[in-house]
């Protein structure tokens, strides 16, 4: 007898329809082809800032000859002549806007006289952008509509200066490079079977569009989200599937939105099977795996219909804690448990702490090996968060403001 194919995600349509509608299941399918892909590396670029009156932290590491340090991030407001039409989008009143950039982990690499003159300087950078098209309403390589382009630092708003203009910024870039999703093993629902039906018949592209979130299907058959993964991308192709039982792999002509990293694909696994029944067992990866750890351990929280009574001691082993992630991953676990979720960024962390997510404020949280933590969340730049690094004090103080009392040992 064939054994069924087991049916690992599911496609479901939250996006369309009218208000009050139920969602739709798209597909069931065995495995996605693209969910689990290592990101392309991140590329550090250099840019001139022409005409620059620089100020605070820009200015001291000119000054100093500091050189190759990091000033962190730099964002880049444009500053608008009151007498113009300002950009589509844009709803500022005053000269500055909200037509941003940010250049993260911005290091000085040199600075001369500008050709602008007025004691204005030309300021040589290296670091990497951060863009928001859905916010500016363009793409990069558009530069905004701007007589010039006002300096701060997104950390504590110091000033950092003006600049008149900004070379090598706005220019075009390709696309980060992943594969188009493929659904292997699919079984079709009807909102699927529509789009193949329009691929066959040589239908629209909007009839041949697939717009869904990506769950994934547990043993027991819970679904649980994957965390913003989905496919928003057009049928381009269906074929019968090598797994067979009248199953078919269908191709898209884009990428799973949000990527996971290769090797995530074992942590999801492992959930899969019913999840961690040890602690530590996040110890072995690096942060970024250990990030991917605390969000799937938020996946598969369930959460609980009342927290446990206040004034409970739980118990951090900080043997592993090396980083920020794995204080998530530690905290999440002394308080519910292997697996454990209480929080996998500072956001995140808050909200467990007020409430609903296993514990009630105040309790006891004692941090054991807490010298290895000492040791690694120091202040710095944060490469992970690419912000400043969230140090051991700051965490202690912000248990403490929540009623937490940590004993350190």
């Amino acid at each position: 007898m064939i054994e069924p194919v087991p049916m690992r995600w599911q496609l479901l349509d939250e996006y369309t329809g009218s208000l009050g509608d139920p969602d739709r299941i798209v597909a069931h399918c065995s495995d996605v082809q693209g969910l689990f892909v290592d990101p392309p590396p991140r590329r550090y670029e250099q840019y001139t800032l022409l005409g620059c009156r620089p100020t605070g932290r820009l200015a001291a590491a000119i000054g100093r000859n500091g050189y190759g340090n990091s000033l962190g991030n730099i964002v880049l407001d444009s500053k608008h002549d009151p007498d113009r039409t300002l950009p589509p989008g844009c709803d500022c009143a005053t000269t500055r806007c909200s037509c941003m950039e940010e250049l993260l982990d911005v290091t000085v690499l040199g600075c001369r006289p500008s050709a602008h003159g007025d004691g204005l300087v030309d300021i040589d950078l290296k670091g990497l952008v951060r863009h928001e098209p859905r916010y500016t309403g363009r793409t990069l390589a558009q530069r905004p509509d701007a007589i010039g382009f006002h300096m701060t630092s997104p950390d504590d708003d110091d000033d950092l200066g003006e600049c008149l203009d900004i070379s090598g910024l706005f220019v075009e870039r390709p696309d980060p490079s992943y594969p188009p999703a493929i659904l292997v093993g699919c079984r079709p629902e009807p909102p699927l079977h529509t789009a193949l039906a329009a691929l066959a018949g040589g239908g629209s592209a909007r009839r041949r569009r697939v717009t869904a979130s990506l769950l994934a299907v547990e043993a027991d058959g819970t679904v649980v989200s994957t965390l913003s993964r989905g496919i928003f991308a057009m049928v381009t192709g269906v074929r019968p599937s090598s797994i067979g039982g009248g199953l078919v792999d269908v191709m898209f002509d884009g990428p799973v939105a949000e990527p996971l990293p290769a090797r995530a694909r074992e942590i999801w696994d492992l959930w899969h099977a019913g999840g961690p029944a040890e602690r530590n067992a996040w110890a072995g990866y690096d942060r970024a795996l250990r990030h991917e750890w605390a969000g799937a351990a938020l996946a598969h929280h369930r959460r609980r219909t009342s927290d446990r009574a206040a004034q409970q001691v739980y118990h951090l082993d900080g043997r592993f804690v090396t980083d920020l992630d794995g204080f998530y991953c530690a905290i999440g676990e002394a308080v519910n448990g292997p697996g454990g979720y209480f929080g996998w960024n500072l956001d995140a962390l808050h909200d467990c702490l007020t409430g609903g997510w296993g514990a009630r404020t105040p309790f006891t949280l004692v941090w054991h090996d807490a010298q290895v933590a000492k040791r690694h969340l120091v202040p710095g730049y944060d490469r992970q968060r690419w912000a400043t690094a969230v140090t051991m004090e700051y965490l202690l103080g912000m248990l403490s403001e929540h009623g937490v009392e940590v004993e350190l040992r």
